[in-house]
């Protein structure tokens, strides 16, 4: 089972710049996009029920903003939207389908760069998302997380990282959120299969800094402990365009 997850910033705005292109060219069993910034009522047939996809919207109640949305071809066992929180649902931010042999959740984890109110939603969704996927695990569930984190976890996951420490995303307690997170059981599995630096799956719009890679690496692919002896790979497409962000990819031997 191929898996691709891939911040569109407007699931609109991809598609014009060949979003669709892209997708037939790939032809994954899942895709998960964040940041789609569209309500369902507002989007043409064609994006709302891709061919040959079963698609599962969760988009938030402001209109261009935030959204989540997965396709996916064969048709899963359950969906299910939010994390039953209401501050946080209404951001339309988390949305996880249910396969045979594990749950994938897609989620498009809050910014915290605009003020201290922001960052500290930001800190509480992350506790609120880890105590979920807690309770899901303690019924037996295995777990395979993506999206974008919005945070940077160590040195290597950005290029100026000494230049970044007192920026949101890139801050102590977020970073350490995302330790504690992995010390929970959730495996970084791009970090398993590729420990080599300038890796990135986020580039500013500004200053031409994705042709010079002047970026971040804030999506992911987690998975729990048990489950990443089936994941054959996790991978970036870099050279994908059409966002401010690139996909990400996994391969995992499951049902």
């Amino acid at each position: 089972m191929r898996i691709l997850s891939w911040n569109v910033n407007g699931v609109r705005a991809a598609v014009k710049k060949g979003f669709f292109d892209w997708l037939e060219s790939e032809s994954p069993d899942v895709v998960c996009l964040q940041e789609i910034k569209a309500r369902t009522e507002d989007l043409d047939e064609s994006i709302l029920n891709p061919a040959g996809y079963h698609a599962a919207w969760n988009p938030a109640e402001r209109k261009g903003y935030s959204g989540v949305a997965i396709f996916t071809k064969k048709k899963p066992q359950a969906v299910h939207r939010g994390i039953g929180i209401e501050r946080f649902d209404v951001e339309g931010r988390v949305v996880r389908i249910e396969f045979k042999d594990f749950d994938l959740f897609n989620v498009y984890f809050p910014n915290g760069t605009s003020g201290e109110e922001r960052l500290e939603y930001k800190m509480d969704f992350y506790d609120a998302f880890l105590d979920h996927c807690e309770q899901l695990r303690a019924e037996g569930r295995e777990l395979v997380i993506t999206g974008d984190v919005n945070t940077a976890h160590k040195a290597i996951d950005l290029r100026n990282p000494k230049a970044n420490e007192k920026n949101s995303g890139f801050l102590p307690e977020e970073r350490a959120w995302v330790d504690k997170f992995v010390s929970h059981g959730y495996v970084d599995s791009f970090r398993e299969f590729h420990p080599e630096p300038d890796q990135y799956t986020w580039w500013s719009y500004r200053f031409n800094v994705r042709a010079k890679n002047v970026g971040w690496r804030i999506d992911y692919f987690f998975v729990t402990e048990k489950l990443m002896a089936k994941v054959k790979d996790s991978f970036i497409q870099p050279d994908i365009m059409g966002s401010d962000h690139c996909p990400i990819g996994l391969d995992i031997k499951a049902k």
